[in-house]
């Protein structure tokens, strides 16, 4: 039994994997934590998401004195904290020997030169970020086993790499174009107007300029066009992707370089079946469509997840057991 704790448990995706430990058979939650300033501490998790009645557990302060009772009685810890608080906490927590699953983004490039473009900080822990391995569970399992210093992947880089990957090897020259739209839980718990479910109206945001896409390039190995949307629906992603193919590319290749989640229970790949965001909700799933223009040589793909689960927390539980060997 792997005792978890787990820091920033009050938002969307803290929450959301402190419910699956909590189901989790051979996880146990050694304590759920917020910020010393949290209007929320000492608050049972169970008040701020009524859903989750089965949690009796209350948000403690991480006090000093918390996070030596955390090096002294966990296993790992998982951050659900913002960049820069996982920045420094993940260093903390790994030096003291604990298995570190951190949510944010601030381990997810090995290059340190990228933080201060894309996150606005200098990345001060490069020995830490050298041993830090990318969590697309599907793909990196032996790095996951392997290292204690866990980054699991952002939602829409999720969605995008596990339709992508499959097919580098087919790509023409022409850049994989991805428009991938979001519930409005990617933008947090913390109330902004702008991402206020009423005054949200599709609409793309950070366009040619979104941190994710460096993420999604740097692990396909291939430069992307990514452009993220913005929908009124409360959780979900759908990413519709088109690439050019090789000239010589057939349905039939496709296919075969699509069968590597043949054994992948988490990822269900159909070909002229298109998926929907309904389907994944609520899931740990990755649904995929795709449909070839033998023609043209173009590739449409379809990729749905549900953007706290799979995208998230569900992601960050599947890298625990892949780790733990569970």
């Amino acid at each position: 039994m792997k005792n978890i704790a787990i820091i920033g448990a009050s938002g969307y995706t803290g929450a959301q994997i402190t419910q699956l430990i909590n189901a989790d058979a051979n996880l146990d939650i050694q304590g759920i934590y917020v910020s010393e300033a949290s209007l929320d501490k000492y608050k049972p998790l169970s008040e701020l998401y009524p859903s989750y009645q089965d949690i009796s557990l209350k948000l403690q302060p991480l006090t000093q004195q918390a996070k030596q009772h955390i090096i002294a009685t966990a296993d790992a810890v998982v951050l659900a904290t913002d960049h820069a608080v996982s920045l420094a906490l993940a260093a903390e927590f790994h030096a003291q020997k604990l298995a570190v699953f951190d949510l944010s983004g601030a381990y997810r490039f090995e290059d340190a030169a990228q933080y201060p473009k894309w996150y606005g900080f200098e990345h001060t822990q490069p020995q830490l970020l050298a041993q830090a391995v990318y969590g697309l569970a599907e793909w990196n399992k032996e790095q996951i086993t392997q290292s204690s210093m866990v980054a699991v992947p952002g939602c829409y880089p999720t969605a995008s790499l596990l339709a992508l990957k499959p097919l580098t090897d087919l790509f023409a020259g022409s850049l994989p174009v991805i428009n991938a739209v979001s519930g409005v839980t990617g933008a947090g718990r913390k109330a902004q107007l702008h991402t206020s479910f009423c005054e949200v109206s599709l609409t793309p945001y950070g366009v040619l300029g979104h941190r994710h896409q460096p993420e999604i390039a740097t692990q396909l190995g291939h430069e992307v066009i990514f452009t993220p949307h913005l929908g009124n629906f409360k959780r979900g992603i759908l990413a519709t992707i088109t690439v050019q193919l090789k000239a010589d590319t057939t349905a039939e290749q496709i296919a075969k370089a699509f069968s590597v989640y043949d054994d992948e229970p988490l990822v269900h790949v159909k070909q002229n079946l298109f998926p929907k965001v309904d389907d994944v909700v609520h899931t740990t799933q990755c649904h995929i469509g795709w449909k070839y223009d033998a023609n043209n040589h173009h590739i449409v793909i379809a990729s749905a997840i549900d953007n706290l689960m799979k995208g998230a927390a569900s992601q960050g539980l599947q890298c625990i057991k892949i780790h733990f060997g569970l």
